[in-house]
């Protein structure tokens, strides 16, 4: 095995790593909602679901044809960046689902009458947990030299994220202006 194609399938690697991970938290996610929905939870914005479904899956196969494709190889300092920023990302992520409990799911559902976290990461910003996915997916695809792929999903993201964001805003907004009244 040359040592390009020892890198590209340490790369696989860490995507397939990445995918499984996020696997997981969908099973997370599912068990969260099933909970809230049995506590009367509501979900928001479903549509959007299909559409950020396709985006990761996306990023994934664009990361992978990338690297594999146009026979990336990775620059030290941008895979130590890359993967400095996958650290960052993760460990946002991580503190959002561990700030929202059982409250934490890939979908907006909200619950009547329960208030906003404001606890880990959400005393500093409104949504960290998609702040961690953004720095995720430009990240990931620069460990290997994987420039388009962290351009074009970076941007086709932050247009996803402005949607969903106000989508939850409006959710989340409603269930706690019942809370208030």
């Amino acid at each position: 095995m040359t040592k390009g194609t020892a890198s590209r399938a340490a790369f696989t690697a860490l995507v397939a790593g990445v995918a499984g991970l996020r696997l997981v938290e969908l099973r997370r996610s599912a068990r969260s909602q099933r909970a809230l929905e049995a506590r009367g939870g509501e979900e928001h914005a479903a549509g959007q679901m299909v559409a950020m479904r396709a985006l990761h899956t996306a990023w994934f196969a664009s990361m992978l044809a990338e690297v594999w494709g146009a026979a990336r190889t990775p620059r030290r300092m941008q895979a130590a960046l890359g993967v400095a920023g996958l650290g960052v990302g993760m460990a946002l992520r991580e503190a959002s689902m561990r700030a929202l409990g059982d409250r934490w799911t890939a979908t907006v559902v909200t619950v009547r009458g329960e208030p906003r976290v404001r606890t880990g990461p959400y005393r500093w910003f409104r949504h960290p947990n998609y702040l961690g996915v953004a720095v995720e997916i430009a990240a990931v695809p620069l460990v290997h030299g994987a420039h388009v792929t962290a351009g074009v999903f970076s941007v086709l993201n932050a247009a996803m994220l402005a949607a969903r964001i106000g989508a939850e805003e409006r959710a989340l907004d409603a269930a706690e202006h019942v809370a208030a009244g």
